[in-house]
């Protein structure tokens, strides 16, 4: 049985409300080899102070200012002592036996480089928020099953591209290899961009249905400012990390997709956040250029049809 020292990295911003639901899940865990790392964005609201006086079996790694996810979460993997480094959002709450269904992933799957959560809602427990994440081959990612309700129909691991980052655990080792969170993505999609590192560089996914989190969704993010990073940063994952071989043979439908984004932001342009992504757009094709030339940077250890066979349609 995989027995390696995990590390549980989670970023806070003001987050006083949630974080008690948060670290009172990690002390009920059934596998407890594991250490407890709490980033801070600076946060005002006391959040620092409640760890210090009732968690200090968590470590506080703290920032003078809100960085961001992948700043944060970048921090938190270079104070980690695990082997393993588990993300989670300090908006969940994890069931028992989380970590104890990481580790069996691990174990059965040698070859995975990360290990993708099923994450639930929060306030409605049997509905699904992400059984994994795809890809699909015109450009745009996605949660597998959200707001379904989770009836078994996403218990096994077929479509699953990556983890998604709310509740997701990476072997220290590929992290090393292929590097962190890009910070240059800002907020919103790091994660799709190391689910795609990860693949291009020859490691493989292992899903466990049974490592459970409650997520309460947008309860620390949303609205137009996310809009604006989802639509730039779809466009520059495709320019850093999509495949040459693949944009010719699939051009249509990424531009057809990206074409339908723009289509339904202006349809709904009174709004803030149809606004923001088309902004994000416009953001998006005008740094094509600096993120095309970071291709060169990726590790591409396997082949396009390998790739292809993991993508949605």
């Amino acid at each position: 049985m995989f027995s390696k020292m995990m590390t549980v990295i989670i970023p806070n911003w003001n987050g006083l409300r949630l974080l008690p639901t948060c670290l009172n899940a990690l002390r009920q865990q059934t596998y407890r080899d594991f250490e407890t790392i709490v980033v801070d964005n600076g946060s005002t609201d006391g959040s620092r102070e409640l760890i210090a006086r009732e968690y200090a079996e968590a470590r506080v790694v703290a920032l003078d200012s809100n960085r961001g996810f992948a700043p944060a979460v970048n921090a938190g993997i270079r104070a980690a002592r695990g082997d393993v480094v588990v993300l989670l959002n300090n908006d969940t709450e994890a069931d028992p036996h989380w970590l104890e269904e990481i580790a069996r992933a691990l174990n059965e799957n040698p070859r995975a480089g990360m290990v993708a959560c099923k994450l639930r809602l929060f306030d409605q427990r049997d509905h699904l928020h992400s059984a994994g994440d795809f890809y699909r081959v015109d450009g745009i990612p996605g949660n597998r099953g959200v707001w379904e309700e989770d009836r078994g129909q996403y218990d096994d691991a077929r479509g699953v591209f990556g983890a998604c980052g709310g509740a997701a655990a990476y072997r220290k080792a590929m992290l090393d290899e292929i590097g962190g969170f890009d910070e240059a993505l800002g907020s919103y999609c790091e994660d799709v961009d190391l689910n795609w590192r990860a693949r291009l560089a020859g490691y493989a996914v292992a899903y466990a249905p049974r490592a459970m989190v409650y997520h309460m969704v947008s309860a620390t993010g949303g609205g137009a400012i996310a809009s604006f990073f989802v639509g730039r940063n779809f466009i520059w994952l495709l320019a850093k990390n999509y495949p040459a071989a693949l944009w010719r043979k699939h051009w249509q439908k990424i531009l057809g997709a990206q074409l339908r984004i723009t289509q339904d932001a202006l349809v709904n342009f009174r709004g803030a956040a149809a606004r923001a992504r088309l902004r994000g757009q416009i953001a998006g094709v005008l740094g094509l250029q600096r993120w095309l030339k970071r291709r060169g940077q990726v590790i591409r250890r396997v082949s396009d049809a390998e790739i292809e066979a993991v993508l949605a349609p």
